[in-house]
């Protein structure tokens, strides 16, 4: 019996360094491959999803971050991001709410910019350091890409996007996936930056050769979130 999706399927998470450095390779070096695959968020519910989820049988998997993990990470990520060429700057969470960008992601979706939205996104957490829980930061972004900033700041309030969360949550349940980046395709699944060129290949059915990037030297220096609990990072 086919799955009821066949569409092979990206969880992304606005969180994860490891995310943001997939979501790099795949739009830089398989375009093809990014434009055919559907973009699913991943996020740590509030206390509000995390009910809505339990009430519709579903469950969220968490794993505690330790010391050693985060401090592997950071000096992981450097290494990672030199290899790309890409210069971070490691934002600083306090008290963050991951549904005020990943609902608000629905919101672009809608308007046809969930990419655009994404990429935004991305590059406000990871290059400019910026705080995407901040509601006044949406709103700019939202600006930025021609979006109602009004919609999308306050995303995390409307009574459809978190039932529509609540349904995102459940997929992520349903197909098994405990961390990102977390790739799909039919019964084949990968996790993590470095099972994405076999995703690539189970989509494409290619081993074409990726783009070559250039070194870089930075220093990332030190942030406040270094991943997250339950996933790659």
């Amino acid at each position: 019996m086919p799955r009821k999706n066949s569409v092979p399927r990206c969880y992304f998470s606005l969180r994860s360094p490891y995310s943001w450095l997939a979501y790099r390779d795949l739009v830089d070096r398989h375009p093809e491959v990014a434009a055919a695959v559907e973009w699913r968020p991943f996020w740590e519910p509030d206390a509000r999803s995390e009910r809505m989820l339990a009430e519709a049988g579903g469950s969220f998997p968490y794993v505690a971050m330790s010391r050693a993990k985060s401090l592997y990470i950071l000096q992981d990520v450097r290494r990672l991001t030199r290899e790309r060429g890409l210069e971070p700057t490691w934002p600083v969470d306090r008290d963050p709410v991951w549904e005020v960008p990943h609902l608000a992601y629905f919101v672009a979706l809608d308007e046809g910019l969930g990419r655009e939205f994404v990429d935004r996104a991305y590059r406000a957490r990871w290059q400019e350091g910026r705080d995407i829980c901040d509601r006044a930061t949406m709103a700019e972004l939202a600006a930025e890409l021609g979006l109602p900033p009004d919609h999308v700041s306050n995303a995390v309030d409307d009574e459809e996007l978190r039932r529509r969360g609540t349904a995102a949550l459940l997929d992520i349940d349903e197909d098994g996936v405990f961390g990102v980046p977390f790739f799909v395709d039919r019964f084949n699944k990968f996790w993590g930056v470095d099972r994405l060129p076999d995703f690539v290949r189970s989509v494409a059915g290619t081993a074409a050769a990726p783009v070559p990037v250039a070194a870089a030297e930075l220093d990332p220096g030190l942030g406040g979130d270094q991943g997250h609990a339950g996933g790659c990072g």
